[in-house]
């Protein structure tokens, strides 16, 4: 039964991963699990990999940014769409933020495609500099970097790679809307091409030909550098084909490299639970509303706990019109952008198709864990919303200053808002920041009642405990450590424990006021966890 239909709805501004008792549950008489080796990396609650069990109304729980302030409108005379397939980073004292528009192109693959670019001290005010690069109706006195065709996905990424030369610390990735069919592909001009710069502002080809990856291209394809694994990714968008024994539709492909040239055989992306969750119909009986199609995935390394890859992909969903697609804003454009090309008597996805964001974690950059319902919706419906591209994620995410004096930076990530290709006339759109605290993807979560978890047994390094949690006034945590058969340690059991509340990113844990752990480190041990109103969102051995 898929994970997706045990999904229990309750009334907490979190998503619960219910039953999962059951699946992690320890069965009797299974044998004991392999110690999990994590040294001081800091560990999150965003799969199953550390929990062994959980009991009473402890659960696992997926927690939605907050969105902020808008913090870039496309409001030039070249900004002729919304601003859309961004990425952003911060590089030294400085964000970067890069995105694609048009002005009025009739094709994707025309010359008025551009990728414009902004940036910002602090990653909320944001400023589009006159590069004097480009230009654009006869004049250079814009924010724009490239144009023509490879400005449809161009997306950028700081290499960090010691060995990288300087002349290409930055690299970009960049191909046309629509090329690389399996049946046409041209290894010698289709595919994905390799952009190289010293400086993130001035870029040129690196070779004469496009990497050797083939698919389907017309996303946001990408590149980035792990350092935990020493090698290159690349995360890119196909269409999986008509085959029984595999989810039809919209994917991921990726595949590696050592050295950015030599690269390794393109696989799919693995998914626990399947990506394929939904086999609902819309009322005409269309079978194209599979809710778990992905488009862009936002795959990056999350540098806060090495080997950690965390994604956001884009899920597509078309039910046709439905009633509710009658109920959503701006009808009339809605529905004549459906009719614009209709499709066997059925309307367009232009005018049907919605997408949202979901969240997914991986150790190895292949097998990602999917949970299942959406990390960012479209929001409230307001004009201009609940479109085909809209709520479209930025690839990255960047530390930011709290809006609380004295508080711990927070997590900041970019969404892209409007009205996409469904405005006839002048479309515009924006991109809006959202806020999640540090580390704060998902948690164990218990309410007042209680709960518990047991973790899988960990081996660790360091002489200390620290936990990133939350509770209420009235709401506490208390930890105790179990060796690895679960008989508790002397002096550092559960019962041994101080009692914990508050609300912090790295609180030191005590047993009658003492933090030792150093006789501990090396060995298997478990953690056991008593929640009651509160949330544990990671912890690490210092």
């Amino acid at each position: 039964m898929a994970l997706h239909h045990r999904l229990v709805g309750r009334p907490t501004p979190a998503l619960v991963l219910a039953g999962l008792t059951a699946v992690v549950a320890a069965s009797a008489g299974a044998s004991e699990p392999a110690p999990l080796p994590i040294g001081s990396r800091r560990q999150l609650f965003v799969d199953r990999r550390l929990v062994d069990r959980l009991e009473g109304e402890a659960r696992l729980v997926l927690h939605r940014p907050q969105p902020d302030e808008i913090v870039l409108r496309a409001d030039q005379p070249w900004e002729g769409s919304p601003p859309l397939y961004a990425t952003v980073f911060r590089d030294g004292d400085r964000y970067r933020l890069y995105y694609r528009v048009t002005a009025g192109a009739v094709r994707n693959a025309d010359e008025r495609q551009y990728t414009c670019y902004a940036e910002s001290a602090d990653g909320i005010e944001w400023t589009k500099p006159r590069l004097g690069l480009v230009e654009v109706d006869g004049s250079k006195a814009n924010n724009v970097i490239w144009k023509g065709a490879l400005a449809h996905n161009f997306t950028p990424f700081r290499d960090d790679n010691p060995l990288a030369p300087p002349a290409e610390r930055y690299k970009a990735v960049a191909g046309p809307h629509g090329y690389a069919w399996e049946k046409d592909f041209d290894p010698t001009r289709d595919g994905l091409w390799l952009l190289v710069s010293a400086d993130g502002i001035h870029w040129r080809k690196r070779d004469d030909t496009p990497l050797p990856l083939r698919g389907y291209f017309d996303s946001q394809n990408y590149m980035l550098w792990d350092a935990a694994a020493g090698l290159y990714r690349a995360f890119w968008r196909d269409s999986r084909p008509d085959k029984p024994e595999q989810p039809k539709g919209r994917d991921i492909r990726t595949a590696t490299s050592p050295d950015c040239r030599t690269w390794s055989e393109r696989e799919w992306l693995v998914y626990d639970p399947a990506r394929s969750g939904s086999t609902e119909r819309d009322e005409s009986g269309d079978p194209s509303g599979d809710h778990h199609q992905f488009y862009a995935s936002c795959i990056q390394p999350y540098p806060r706990s090495p080997g950690l890859l965390i994604g956001f992909p884009e899920r597509y969903c078309d039910r046709g019109w439905t009633r509710s697609t009658d109920a959503l804003p701006d009808r009339d454009v809605r529905r004549a952008k459906a009719d614009q090309a209709r499709d066997g008597g059925r309307p367009t996805r232009w005018g049907t198709a919605i997408t949202d964001v979901l969240f997914i974690a991986s150790r190895d950059g292949r097998e990602f864990f999917v949970w299942p319902e959406a990390f960012i919706r479209p929001g409230i419906q307001r004009p201009g919303s609940w479109y085909y591209g809209g709520a479209w994620p930025a690839l990255g995410f960047v530390e930011t200053a709290s809006r609380y004096d004295g508080a711990m930076p927070e997590l900041s990530l970019y969404v892209t808002e409007g009205d996409g290709p469904a405005r006839l006339e002048n479309p515009r759109g924006l991109i809006r920041r959202h806020t999640l605290r540090l580390d704060g993807f998902g948690s164990v979560h218990a309410p007042l009642t209680g709960g518990r978890l047991v973790t899988r047994p960990v081996v660790f390094a360091g002489d200390a405990l620290a936990i990133n949690f939350s509770t209420s006034a009235g709401g506490r945590i208390r930890i105790g450590l179990l060796d690895a058969t679960g008989g508790p340690i002397a002096s550092r059991s559960l019962a041994d424990g101080d009692l914990v509340y508050g609300d912090e990113h790295d609180r030191v844990v005590t047993w009658g006021g003492e933090p030792g752990l150093a006789e501990l480190a090396g060995k298997p041990v478990r953690l056991e966890v008593e929640l009651k109103d509160a949330d544990l969102y990671a912890f690490t051995f210092e």
